[in-house]
């Protein structure tokens, strides 16, 4: 049983042992034939390297990475400061190389970085790996995260840190690695004797209460008390409250956060009670949650924005947006600038009712305060002017907004397209498939077969295999019965030659 094992930590494991292959840095740095020239930046870089032949400083060589946006000129750069006489890289420099290649996914790069560390003789930091193994979780490269920890230890010739440890084993159970997260520990406590300190076990905590299963979390809280390493603190006791709120278990999650204050005197913060708070407000006792606000404010704990957002939240879901409002007001009231979530919230459910003029409104507001409005709020903006069938509105955004810098997805589109089907404003679906199409977004399947029928249905035949040859060039397979019924029409007007034109490029 995997809860067993979290508790216990029992048995051994192999685990295969991290390999770098040797690719140079020096001959990833070769133009390559389709290589844009440099840029004025670049070139400026580089010539200030070389006015310099006597001496350049490493904070000079991170200052030059750092600007460089392309992440090839920027290791054209590294390699080429190490030319300099009397210079050698340290842990600055690799570090700052490092990260500029791990945000642009250059991970073949890296590995030749890494592989150059191995005969560097400068003391080097586990912060670098560190930093690696974010961007390989954040990549889904799992087994890349190992790969970075086991590099610690022959690159910074010291065993990895319990941060280390705890940071790697947070990392892939974030992810949900559970059998790779398994093995970590067990090759930690054979090869590392590794001591789970408080962060090491709340992270266990954490990974029970996501899982579900409460008694293992409660048991390792209980190895916990039993060390004398690590107690659970406010972080514990916090993960055991928002794993009982998920599971519905309000009441003991209150009773714990009584233990909690009680007991062993911890002092809940802000981020403590929002788990009360969204827990309150999933069940739907928003009055409850409402209480816990001013439970906080009597007893000399300032509510921040998150318990505001989430008792707003809590009321937007029960259909009570007067008492949304009214929070919403009190945060602006005490100070508090909402983030784009908090207006998101209060935006959709202005929509949600049709009060699309006060949502107009707010998202001016949300300019005015330099609050940036997003994708999801767009989107949710868009969706309630369709169904207050102001399509003109909803249109005009889709066209002017990505030319003011604003990113639309295609959920954006697909909202619009959907809705003017469905009210069969076939001209104007039209007009906004073509718009689709000049910028790479492909209607939903259904919609666009639902669109040709209604096209074809409403005699505009012409309009309808334009749109039919139009979809088809982006890789679109029509439904059987879409281009049957257009070919059928097709043929009642006798035009036999455009049919047999029309069949050909369908079967091809």
């Amino acid at each position: 049983m995997r809860g067993s094992f979290w508790i216990r930590f029992f048995s051994s494991s192999s685990f295969p042992s991290a390999s770098l292959p040797w690719i140079s840095p020096i001959h990833l740095s070769k133009p390559m034939l389709s290589k844009p020239d440099p840029s004025t930046e670049t070139v400026n870089a580089l010539v200030e390297v070389q006015r310099k032949p006597k001496y350049i400083s490493h904070e000079s060589a991170v200052n030059l990475i750092k600007r460089e946006k392309d992440p090839q000129r920027a290791l054209d750069i590294f390699n080429k400061v190490a030319e300099h006489k009397g210079f050698n890289h340290n842990n600055a420099t690799y570090a700052t190389i490092l990260s500029k290649l791990a945000r642009c996914k250059k991970f073949q790069a890296i590995d030749a970085i890494i592989h150059q560390m191995t005969y560097e003789t400068c003391k080097f930091h586990e912060g670098i790996f560190l930093n690696l193994m974010k961007h390989f979780a954040k990549s889904s490269l799992h087994e890349r995260v190992l790969e970075m920890f086991d590099a610690i230890q022959p690159i910074v010739r010291q065993k990895p840190s319990l941060n280390a440890v705890s940071t790697c084993l947070n990392l892939l159970i974030e992810s949900n690695q559970i059998d790779l997260a398994c093995k970590f520990l067990l090759r930690s406590k054979d090869h590392l004797r590794l001591k789970p300190n408080a962060c090491i076990f709340n992270i266990l905590v954490k990974y029970h209460c996501r899982s579900g299963d409460l008694e293992s979390a409660f048991e390792v809280v209980k190895e916990m008390k039993k060390s004398r390493i690590s107690y659970p603190n406010l972080i514990t006791y916090s993960t055991l409250m928002d794993g009982l709120c998920s599971s519905g278990r309000l009441k003991e999650a209150v009773d714990l956060f009584e233990k909690m204050v009680s007991e062993d005197q911890i002092l809940p913060d802000a981020l403590t009670y929002n788990v009360l708070i969204n827990g309150f407000c999933r069940e739907g006792k928003v009055d409850r949650a409402k209480k816990i606000i001013e439970f906080m404010k009597k007893n000399g704990s300032s509510p921040n924005i998150f318990n505001y957002s989430a008792l707003m939240s809590g009321f937007c879901k029960e259909g009570r947006l007067q008492e949304a409002k009214e929070v919403f007001d009190e945060m602006n009231s005490l100070g508090m600038k909402p983030d784009t979530v908090g207006y998101t919230i209060l935006l959709n459910s202005l929509c949600r009712a049709g009060r699309i003029d006060e949502a107009t409104k707010l998202l001016q507001e949300m300019k005015e305060r330099g609050c940036k409005a997003d994708t999801v709020t767009f989107n949710v903006f868009i969706g309630g002017l369709c169904r207050g069938d102001r399509f003109e509105e909803a249109l005009k955004m889709l066209e002017e907004l990505p030319c003011e810098g604003v990113y639309l997805n295609k959920a954006s589109y697909r909202i619009v397209m959907n809705f003017l089907c469905q009210k069969n404003e076939l001209e104007k679906a039209t007009e906004l498939l073509g718009l689709m199409l000049d910028r790479g977004f492909l209607p939903h399947f259904a919609t666009s077969n639902d669109l040709l029928v209604r096209l074809v249905r409403a005699g505009k035949i012409e309009d309808a295999a334009a749109i039919l040859f139009g979809l088809m060039e982006m890789r679109f397979k029509p439904e059987p019965d879409s281009w049957a019924i257009l070919i059928e029409m097709v043929c009642r007007e006798r035009k036999l030659l455009y049919v047999v034109e029309l069949l050909d490029e369908l079967l091809s």
